[in-house]
């Protein structure tokens, strides 16, 4: 079982990663974002997830100087935006995301969304793979790619990615992408895994909190991690963030994940990566 928040899985090549992070989508650039940070980085995660797209980098890297934590005990992770895809723009946009965060180099970077109407996806792996070989970021991977993004990706790539970061939440378990992952080595990351909150007042998730004394949020987050997928909660809260946080006192039974399993109705809630183009 895992024991604590600096729980952490062995990515392909090596490079280790927190199972639990905090997620900054839609945290507002400036005193909020550095709050929630700052508040997270307190309670001792070590794992901070934002992207390009979310416009708070700068206010996720005055957190981390705020902190006062060394560099090296964090994970920082950040995404290129669609509109910065192809090999010159990536290394850009990532030079741009680094600045902004104030940092020497990435913990992972992402391709953020596979966008096949930009069609640019290969080259900025390209780009990504030269960084990654420059030392500029510890690991690369993608985000939003479904399994024939990957298999033609992997087809012309020198290297795997490490990482595929996809909405997976009770109702949308992407079984097939995760056993392809799996096969492949390539560590599947969850977003969104409470459904931007959709999925607290479940009556199947309540009975199962009763059951644990934990909340739903707990026990979601707690299903996700016992499926060997990483998780990256996002709250602006400081008492939510502690409670994220608070799951690795318990353990769900065979028998209740099983449970939770059948709330898979494979349906999106958010974009599909075969439609989602925006630049």
């Amino acid at each position: 079982m895992l024991e604590n928040l600096q729980a952490t899985t062995t990515l392909h090549n090596g490079v280790k990663m927190p199972w639990l992070g905090l997620g900054v989508f839609k945290v507002e650039d400036g005193e909020e974002v550095i709050s929630s940070v700052k508040s997270a980085i307190k309670n001792g995660y070590k794992s901070i997830d934002t992207a390009a797209i979310y416009r708070n980098e700068e206010g996720v890297g005055q957190a981390i100087k705020e902190s006062g934590i060394a560099r090296d005990e964090l994970f920082v992770t950040s995404k290129l935006w669609n509109g910065d895809q192809g090999y010159q723009s990536t290394i850009k946009a990532f030079e741009t995301s680094l600045n902004k965060l104030g940092l020497d180099y990435l913990d992972l970077y992402l391709i953020h969304w596979p966008a096949p109407a930009v069609g640019n996806y290969k080259e900025s792996w390209k780009a990504m793979e030269e960084l990654y070989k420059q030392g500029k970021i510890r690991a690369i991977g993608v985000s939003n790619f479904k399994e024939h993004h990957l298999e033609d990706l992997i087809s012309d790539a020198d290297i795997k990615p490490m990482v595929n970061q996809v909405e997976f939440h009770p109702n949308f378990a992407q079984k097939d992408l995760h056993n392809f992952c799996k096969q492949q080595g390539i560590q599947l990351e969850a977003w969104s895994p409470l459904k931007q909150g959709q999925l607290l007042d479940d009556q199947t998730l309540i009975k199962l909190a009763e059951k644990y004394g934990k909340s739903t949020a707990q026990i979601i987050i707690r299903w996700v991690l016992q499926k060997e997928v990483i998780v990256i909660p996002k709250s602006t809260k400081e008492h939510r963030i502690i409670a994220n946080a608070d799951v690795f006192d318990f353990e769900l039974t065979a028998e209740d994940i099983k449970v939770i399993d059948g709330l898979d109705t494979n349906q999106r809630a958010f974009a599909d990566p075969d439609e989602m183009n925006k630049v």
